[in-house]
């Protein structure tokens, strides 16, 4: 989302990380998505990485220059991506154990940890008036992720970050395109 709302092109390659496919591994070690891959080849990892190079890249079209807009739109996408991270954790513990060995007690962590997370953006979302920027794109890929893998369980008690998603959906939906399905 970010490379499209920046104007940058990009190839987009689905992968399945569980199976170490070797044109990931190569390019990030630890086998982890996102991966870009810049033109001369050089790889670069982590959202917040990426995000970063794309944003010089682009001359500055993902996060505001002024320095408390700036930090702002950083403290939407750091809580975005601390979200993400707590539901990868939630959604493994599910996959990769046998159901008698899936411990029941981290689940409920990681999913309290969610729950707080979610809170907060439901009491302040990013506005959507004015300059789209890289906190608006970290929430919606994330809460995009929350819709395919907890469909109905994120929104319950947050009307306001549901309609913020509704919203985004509708006024950008070049990007809403990019979101996670199935």
């Amino acid at each position: 989302m970010a490379a499209a709302h920046a104007g940058i092109p990009f190839e987009s390659v689905v992968v399945t990380t569980s199976a170490e496919p070797d044109n990931l591994v190569s390019a990030n070690p630890l086998g982890k998505i996102p991966t870009l891959l810049t033109d001369d080849g050089k790889p670069v990892f982590d959202s917040r990485a990426i995000m970063q190079y794309l944003n010089r890249v682009s001359g500055n079209k993902l996060f505001p220059r002024n320095a408390e807009k700036r930090t702002d739109a950083e403290r939407f996408e750091a809580i975005a991506d601390g979200l993400a991270d707590v539901l990868l954790a939630h959604v493994y513990e599910r996959r990769m154990r046998p159901e008698e060995k899936v411990h029941q007690p981290w689940l409920d962590l990681q999913w309290r940890k969610a729950e707080r997370a979610l809170d907060l953006l439901n009491e302040a979302p990013p506005r959507l008036a004015g300059k789209l920027h890289g906190g608006h794109l970290a929430v919606a890929a994330t809460l995009g992720y929350l819709g395919l893998r907890f469909e109905g369980k994120w929104e319950r008690g947050r009307p306001k970050l549901k309609r913020w998603m509704k919203r985004f959906e509708e006024l950008h939906p070049e990007l809403s395109k990019l979101l996670p399905d199935a």
